[in-house]
């Protein structure tokens, strides 16, 4: 049986760029706060937790004075700034050149909105770090939609500015973009609002683009292994993408929670992962499977 592992899965550059700054102030000062875990992989964490990194909250910052701490590729809202400035606590900031466009896009279109009485909305997830981010933009007033029960909470009378969480699904998106767009339809045509919608596609492309590869990708194994921080909102989206190909398509965190039985009469295995995937922990999950005799798995092509 051969096992192939995915070479356009783990880490997006955002991603790489913030364990980069890390790695490289650990290894001058062997100790550095980081804002939140950061990426959802509790793995990588946990390595670099051993290296020095600690990982703290907000209530957390707010305690702190005359340090240095890093902002994760997630980005942070305005107050975080303010608070550090405030404590003169040096910030690292590694937030990633899609979010902070992400971040400046939505500020400007929220002052338009604020002339216009209209709404900011967001398809994402309530209390994902990067989300806080771009409602911190809005003074806390953008509205946060993640499946379709949520659209009642848009008044269509008003104006729309409609954007995404940079990892969310592209499919997901205009599934949305357009439920959206027939309901503001529906309340023109009963004269209950002549205002537009302004929808924006503001996924990343290196994210969006992984959905059409990994489809590829666990079309061609018996058997796909995706492993994932169970935290990650991108390892959960794209999880469901190889699902949808492959139905035997088993999400781990780790090697440990591989089930060998899962194995049993396949020829081929293929091993991904999410944007937050470090590449080591999909290279274990391949080799902690050939390790085991039992499975009857010899070779790895990566």
């Amino acid at each position: 049986m051969k096992i192939t592992i995915d070479p356009y899965s783990g880490f997006c550059f955002g991603v790489v760029y913030a364990i980069q700054k890390a790695e490289e102030e650990l290894e001058k000062s062997g100790q550095l706060y980081c804002l939140g875990d950061i990426v959802h992989n509790n793995m990588e964490v946990e390595r670099l937790r051993k290296r020095g990194l600690e990982v703290i909250d907000h209530e957390g910052l707010k305690n702190l004075h005359d340090t240095k701490v890093l902002i994760r590729a997630h980005g942070e809202p305005p107050e975080t700034y303010q608070i550090a400035l405030k404590n003169n606590i040096e910030l690292i900031d590694a937030s990633c050149p899609v979010v902070l466009k992400l971040q400046h896009r939505v500020r400007v279109s929220y002052d338009d909105v604020i002339e216009n009485d209209g709404q900011i909305v967001i398809y994402g997830e309530v209390g994902h770090a990067e989300v806080n981010g771009l409602v911190g933009q809005t003074n806390g007033n953008a509205i946060i939609i993640r499946s379709e029960e949520d659209l009642d909470k848009i008044d269509y009378s008003r104006p729309i500015n409609f954007f995404s969480q940079t990892t969310k699904s592209s499919d997901g998106f205009m599934k949305m973009k357009s439920m959206i767009e027939e309901r503001s339809e529906k309340a023109i045509q009963k004269e209950l609002s002549k205002e537009y919608m302004i929808s924006n596609d503001t996924i990343c492309r290196q994210v969006s683009n992984r959905e059409p590869q990994l489809r590829r990708f666990a079309a061609e194994y018996d058997i796909i292994v995706f492993v994932s921080g169970k935290k990650s909102s991108n390892g959960k989206a794209l999880y469901e993408v190889c699902k949808s190909v492959n139905p035997k398509s088993y999400f781990v965190s780790n090697d440990e929670e591989i089930d060998l039985n899962w194995f049993e009469g396949a020829q081929t295995v293929g091993i991904c992962g999410a944007t937050s995937t470090p590449m080591w922990l999909m290279e274990r999950a391949s080799f902690s499977a050939c390790e085991r005799p039992a499975t009857g798995l010899r070779k790895i092509k990566s």
